[in-house]
């Protein structure tokens, strides 16, 4: 039998490209080369790019992701890993790009990655599945803000948050009222859509979601205490916060939130890692949002909670080329 021929798929046209090159660095690193011949492709906003054992690049022939070597001699690829976080590998047009020219790719269909990437599209969909959220407004840059209403609507304090998920860049808790107007520019910066939150006053949990051998699992509920205000971008990747993996609640809790996470994946048509984040107030967990390529580099969340399961990063990985090789195209 012959090797598959896997390119991790990294990089992405936002700032967090440099964390997704620590994810692909990881997956490429981690399978099993027995059975796949595993290549680097990175995707960056002004390049496609090849990049062989050398370290010299080669560029990706847009009509059908292939590359043409030095030999004239055509790379194809029969998987592409996506490990890209945020636009384009995150929000689905790559893999609608790629369900177009017939390329297999890891992880969900550009729907779910679509719908996912839409904070407030998310949590809408999963209201219908039972699936509770904090109370929110939603607001279009230039759009008349009332902020006595929204005040009074939410309470203080709010989280104001850009829509499009990906890292927590433009994100603010305002405690007072005058300064709501200033954290709203601010989300605006990142996208013209944003969210206003209610407070929820609990433990926030990253809950780690896969589908494995067929079978819907929860790979792991991490408790994040940050040492800032909130899980915000440097506390998400420069360590200042604190990870504790299995989160300390109790059986019920667990119970609770190991059912909504996975009715969570299920409702939304997920396939490949997720990570939900939620803050659990009374024992209920509220979703906040759902990352569909979570950070993957050694230090990251789900590489932990799959270390703790007892599942190797090889094994994982291999789940994935595997699933992919299996689906039919579209």
């Amino acid at each position: 039998m012959s090797k598959k021929n896997v390119a991790v798929v990294m990089g992405g046209y936002s700032d967090e490209y440099v964390v997704s090159l620590k994810s692909g660095q990881l997956i490429y690193d981690s399978l099993d080369r027995n059975i796949y011949n595993v290549y680097k492709v990175v995707i960056l906003k002004n390049e496609w790019y090849f990049l062989n054992e050398s370290d010299k690049k080669y560029s990706i022939n847009r009509g059908d992701f292939s590359v043409t070597l030095d030999n004239n001699e055509t790379l194809k690829f029969d998987v592409c890993f996506n490990i890209i976080h945020g636009t384009p590998g995150e929000n689905g047009i790559l893999q609608a790009y790629w369900d177009a020219i017939g390329q297999k790719y890891t992880g969900c269909d550009f729907y779910q990655s679509a719908l996912t990437f839409n904070k407030k599209d998310t949590l809408a969909v999963l209201s219908k599945y039972g699936i509770p959220s904090a109370k929110s407004v939603y607001l279009r840059k230039g759009e008349e803000i009332n902020v006595d209403e929204i005040v009074e609507n939410l309470g203080l304090p709010v989280f104001v948050k850009p829509n499009q998920s990906g890292s927590s860049l433009g994100i603010s808790k305002v405690k007072e009222k005058s300064e709501l107007i200033a954290a709203t520019e601010i989300a605006f910066k990142e996208d013209d859509e944003i969210l206003i939150e209610s407070f929820l006053d609990g433990m926030e949990v990253s809950v780690g979601v896969i589908d494995y051998k067929g079978e819907t699992i929860v790979l792991g509920i991490t408790e994040i205490v940050p040492q800032n205000e909130f899980f915000d971008y440097e506390a998400k990747y420069e360590g200042a916060s604190e990870e504790i993996t299995p989160a300390r609640i109790d059986d019920e809790t667990r119970l609770r939130v190991e059912e909504i996470s996975k009715r969570a994946y299920n409702s939304l048509g997920m396939s490949g890692f997720s990570r939900s984040e939620y803050i659990l107030m009374n024992g209920i967990p509220y979703m906040l949002e759902m990352n569909t390529n979570p950070g993957f580099s050694p230090a990251s969340i789900l590489p932990q909670q799959a270390k703790i399961y007892g599942i190797s990063i090889t094994d994982l990985c291999g789940n994935e080329v595997e699933k992919a090789l299996a689906k039919n195209l579209k």
